[in-house]
């Protein structure tokens, strides 16, 4: 009997383990899922005996190596910053990982470590980063194997609400964490490439350069920059293309209104507002405005920003509350990104039947070997929540790192090492089997659109 470890229970692990315990009995698993919250683990597994919960802090050295030691594959479901101390227990115990989070430094460093033990580390194994990865290099692989030459490549991907459950006007609800969405766009350089030219967006520009996309059925789009495209040059194999570019996808309209925010300096963490825990949300709109004894704090921000009284942005604005009297609810002062999160939080969390959406969508556009005539390829997917706990972010997450584990311990992936999920032999057998739960790409040939 092989016996796989699940450490951390949090929101993306139960479609995981639902697929985990539908094949335990075929492939002869027994599952452990650990967590601090041991009630919480063992409603998630249910009365079946393939599986077993225990509680576990994983910030204990010697608690998490004496757990892993027991199991022959570890899944880590914890925080990225702790996926290195679980892979030196899994070096050191000679056992196999796979996790969804990006290869850290300290991770990539033990790559040599973990070929010579014979071992196999899977990481990047979510849905972005993960099902991006495995969806980008099938098309890359497979225009290359045609002789193709690649001289564009856009990616975007956006966590959004299902549109039967989009009923406020920015069209968005909070589907994964409220901060990162909060601090997008910060902590390093926007930069990529476009025709052949360095691109550098400094982030006060990033929600006003945006990209239109119209996904099949479901409508236009726009996508703003992340943060550092250029990276995916050596892992895609993109050296000498000269447009690449990924990023983030909203509803169209959605970063005009964003940017109100990041303007005024509402998304700023770097500093601690005084007295905030006694703020209204009114206050805290007017503490970024001049002072003006006359004026209220609508028709403020109304001049400061040029916005029109009567048009869509001031509405959004007026929709989530900013101007409302109601206390922020802040128990200790806060920064003005944390404050800002918990305005939003009141109105764009997931309400009980409320459903999310996955969207991720591929531009390739190629040319015969010397051939200046080009050709396009729009590739897109989009996943629906089930519904809660099972969202669409937990399938997409979830789901990819489960088939992975499972291929791991059958053998079909053999190759040792620290691994994002960038070669045929990982990516090939995961998509395969993700089209059977809904999990699919449409591709389709476009015109070639503006280069300019």
């Amino acid at each position: 009997m092989k016996k796989i470890l699940v450490i951390g229970a949090g929101r993306s692990a139960i479609v995981l383990i639902d697929y985990l315990l539908d094949h335990a009995a075929a492939e002869n698993w027994h599952i452990t899922v650990a967590d601090a919250d041991v009630a919480h683990a063992k409603k998630m597994i249910g009365s079946t005996n393939a599986a077993s919960a225990v509680e576990l802090d994983a910030t204990i050295d010697a608690q998490r190596a004496a757990l892993i030691e027991k199991h022959d594959l570890v899944i880590s479901m914890l925080p990225a910053f702790l996926h290195t101390l679980v892979a030196k227990d899994c070096l050191a115990l000679k056992k196999n990982l796979v996790t969804p989070s990006y290869i850290s430094d300290d991770m990539r460093k033990m790559d040599q470590k973990v070929k010579d033990a014979g071992l196999i580390f899977l990481n990047e194994l979510g849905v972005d980063p993960g099902i991006d990865h495995m969806s980008a290099m099938r098309l890359l692989d497979d225009m290359r194997s045609k002789g193709k030459e690649i001289t564009c490549f856009e990616s975007f991907t956006g966590g959004l609400v299902a549109p039967e459950s989009d009923n406020n006007p920015w069209n968005y609800k909070f589907t994964w964490n409220p901060r990162n969405v909060v601090l997008a766009g910060q902590g390093g350089a926007v930069k990529f490439k476009h025709n052949g030219k360095f691109k550098y967006i400094p982030y006060q520009k990033v929600f006003r350069r945006t990209e239109v996309i119209e996904i099949p059925g479901y409508g236009l789009f726009e996508g703003y920059a992340n943060r550092d495209s250029l990276s995916y040059r050596d892992l895609y194999n993109l050296e000498g293309v000269p447009t690449i570019f990924r990023g983030t996808l909203r509803r169209k309209g959605f970063c005009r209104s964003w940017d109100i925010f990041v303007q005024i300096g509402m998304t700023d963490d770097s500093y601690i507002m005084e007295d905030s825990m006694n703020m209204t949300h009114r206050d805290f709109t007017n503490s970024f405005l001049k002072y003006n004894e006359h004026d209220s704090v609508e028709l403020k921000l109304q001049y400061y920003m040029k916005l029109d009284q009567d048009g869509d942005v001031f509405d959004k604005l007026q929709w989530i509350g900013i101007f409302d009297d109601e206390p922020i609810g802040l128990k200790k002062p806060g920064t003005p990104a944390q404050i800002l999160q918990k305005i939003l939080e009141k109105k764009w969390s997931l309400k009980p039947g409320d459903k999310d959406m996955i969207v991720m969508w591929h531009k390739i556009r190629t040319r015969d070997n010397g051939d200046a005539a080009e050709k396009e390829i729009h590739s897109s997917m989009v996943v629906i929540g089930d519904d809660e706990p099972r969202t669409a972010m937990a399938k997409t997450v979830g789901l990819p790192m489960a088939i992975a584990a499972k291929l791991v311990l059958n053998g079909t992936i053999t190759a040792p090492g620290v691994h994002a999920p960038v070669t045929k032999d990982i990516y090939e057998p995961i998509l395969n089997e993700l089209e059977s739960f809904g999990i699919r790409f449409e591709e389709r040939d476009m015109p070639v659109s503006s280069n300019d």
